[in-house]
C-alpha cells in the first residue's frame, strides 16, 4: 500500500532549522489548510511538516510565514510515552517535495511561482 499525502496551504510561522552534530539538516513548520463546506462554514487544519537535507535548507533561505505551497510526502506518527506513562501520538507529513503556488506577490518570496524544491 501506498503512503501518500498532498496538501496545499499557508505557512503558519517562518520555519524552525535545526542542524545535527552529524551535518543533516532539518526544516521544521506549520501549514493551514482550510475545509470550506459553506461561505459561513470553514474550518481550518494545521499540519505540522518536517523536510529533511538539502530541501530544508532552501525551505529555511526561501519559503517564509504566509507563503502559499503545496507539499507533498508521507504520513508519519511519531508514537511515545508521555511523563505520567501515557500513550501519545503525534502525526506529520515528513515532505518530499515543497513547492510554491501561485505568484511572487502571493508568496512573499523571492522565487518563481510553481518552482519546486
Amino acid at each position: 500500500m501506498a503512503n501518500s499525502v498532498t496538501v496545499v496551504g499557508r505557512l503558519g510561522q517562518d520555519p524552525e532549522i535545526k542542524y545535527f552534530e552529524s551535518g543533516s539538516v532539518k526544516a521544521r513548520f506549520s501549514v493551514a489548510v482550510d475545509r470550506t463546506y459553506s461561505k459561513e462554514n470553514r474550518i481550518t487544519d494545521w499540519f505540522t511538516i518536517e523536510v529533511w537535507g538539502r530541501k530544508a535548507e532552501f525551505v529555511g533561505e526561501w519559503i517564509k510565514k504566509g507563503a502559499l505551497v503545496s507539499i507533498t510526502g508521507q504520513l508519519e506518527v511519531n508514537r511515545y510515552n508521555d511523563q505520567a506513562g501515557n500513550p501519545k501520538e503525534w502525526p506529520y507529513i515528513k515532505a518530499t517535495d515543497v513547492g510554491f503556488v501561485g505568484t511572487k506577490r502571493d508568496n512573499a518570496a523571492p522565487m518563481e511561482a510553481g518552482a519546486a524544491f
